[in-house]
């Protein structure tokens, strides 16, 4: 089984990034920012990143509840992208830390939490994915 959790990590906004600062994804849309905001901000630590991952797939999908356990199984029978192509570290300006336990958090982009993550020699730093090429 393969897994996207990554452990004592900073996942950096992308240098590509158009944000000035962290933003909220629009709402309504139902797109994977908006779900992928709606798992984690006001969740520290909460979740890990493959539970985001699949939890987005999931409702995207209209897997119910008793499905999900096979559904995932099945998900991460192959490798699945990580949360560096994340929209909201490519273009929102969102950091997403995960702990020692893989658990993940946002974290504002310019903010002292950011700032601190950046220049903590024990935290592995990892740009999110560019949006161009």
């Amino acid at each position: 089984m393969h897994t996207t959790n990554y452990v004592n990590t900073l996942i950096a906004v992308s240098p590509d990034t158009k944000a000035v600062a962290a933003t909220a994804p629009p709402t309504g849309k139902g797109s994977v920012a908006e779900l992928q905001f709606a798992m984690m901000h006001g969740h520290d630590y909460e979740l890990t990143s493959d539970d985001v991952l699949f939890g987005v797939f999931a409702d995207r999908k209209g897997i119910d509840t008793q499905e999900r356990k096979a559904a995932r199984a099945e998900f991460f029978s192959k490798g699945q992208p990580c949360l560096r192509t994340s929209p909201l570290a490519k273009s929102y300006g969102w950091g997403i830390h995960a702990n020692a336990e893989g658990r993940v958090a946002l974290v504002p982009m310019g903010s002292s939490r950011y700032n601190d993550l950046m220049n903590d020699d024990a935290t592995v730093k990892r740009a999110a994915m560019k949006t161009s090429r």
